[in-house]
């Protein structure tokens, strides 16, 4: 049997979303998925992520879900559609809620697409006071565990921490749309995408994320 807690938090100046999962099966699970937040802000053009110089990453196109909120023009850029890189069946089962293994055919497939992109994708972060008013969807693998989310235009600032998951997932949709509208957004997540998270039998996994506003 596999026992799926996600347990929710929240206070005035404080939200966090964690997950736990027992495998009390006899075979190991393979575990994909994430935790993803759309935090509002002015615009991304006033929004900057302090604190991810020199983090590694690799860009990918949007994590697509049932809560997602894409631009319908996103995925046009070339070497961005989703259908190029993601087979659905690695998002299948995890992205909705957490559980299940995934045919190791299948695994085996998503991880040669990943494997043939990763060496024009792969990037390092050169800015420690990142702007976000450009187009972007990325997973950075060596994030540290707490940075910041500044927006400028509503003078507001969300500390970001994570537990158990070794990657961070952001995403913005650009600056080209109207601030304070549908699309002034960003996508901050904790993720378990690029390496997936081995659950042996009989063991226990946790992961979240922290959201925390200093100002308050």
């Amino acid at each position: 049997m596999v026992e799926v807690k996600h347990i929710v938090t929240l206070q005035q100046d404080l939200l966090s979303s964690e997950i736990v999962i027992s495998n009390s099966q006899p075979t190991s699970l393979c575990l994909r998925g994430s935790v993803i937040s759309h935090l509002i802000v002015s615009t991304p053009e006033a929004t900057y992520a302090v604190g991810l110089e020199g983090s590694d990453f690799f860009s990918r196109p949007p994590v697509w879900s049932n809560f997602s909120i894409i631009p319908p023009d996103f995925d046009k850029r070339k070497g961005l559609g989703s259908k190029n890189l993601w087979d659905p069946m690695a998002f299948r089962e995890l992205l909705s809620g957490w559980g299940g293994v995934r045919d190791q055919n299948n695994a085996d497939d998503v991880e040669r697409i990943e494997k043939a992109t990763d060496e024009e994708l792969e990037g390092e972060e050169k800015e420690n006071y990142k702007n976000l008013t450009e187009k972007m969807s990325r997973i950075y693998t060596s994030a540290p565990r707490n940075f910041t989310i500044i927006d400028r235009g509503r003078r507001n600032s969300i500390e970001v921490g994570r537990k158990g998951f070794n990657e961070l997932y952001m995403f913005s949709p650009g600056s080209s749309y109207d601030w304070y509208g549908k699309f002034a957004y960003i996508c901050i997540g904790q993720s378990a995408l690029l390496e997936p998270i081995i659950l042996q039998p009989n063991g226990e996994w946790r992961g979240g994320q922290q959201l925390e506003n200093p100002n308050l």
